[in-house]
């Protein structure tokens, strides 16, 4: 499941905090290809999201809109 969100804030080891569209917040890392490809993430940034399961409270960024 994709969800878009905002990044609220930056934490170590290439973690955020992301509000969700319906107003959740998540702890989202980044995913391989964007660190390979070294692909920056700022707060405030829109990005997109995947999640295993809707209910799920960690998520990882697989792209930056």
């Amino acid at each position: 499941m994709t969800v878009e969100g905002i990044v609220l804030e930056a934490l170590p080891s290439a973690t955020f905090k992301v509000k969700l569209e319906d107003d959740r917040e998540v702890l989202a890392y980044l995913a391989g290809k964007m660190r390979v490809r070294r692909i920056r993430v700022l707060v405030g940034d829109k990005v997109r999201v995947e999640l295993a399961s809707p209910t799920d409270e960690r998520g990882r960024i697989i792209w930056r809109l």
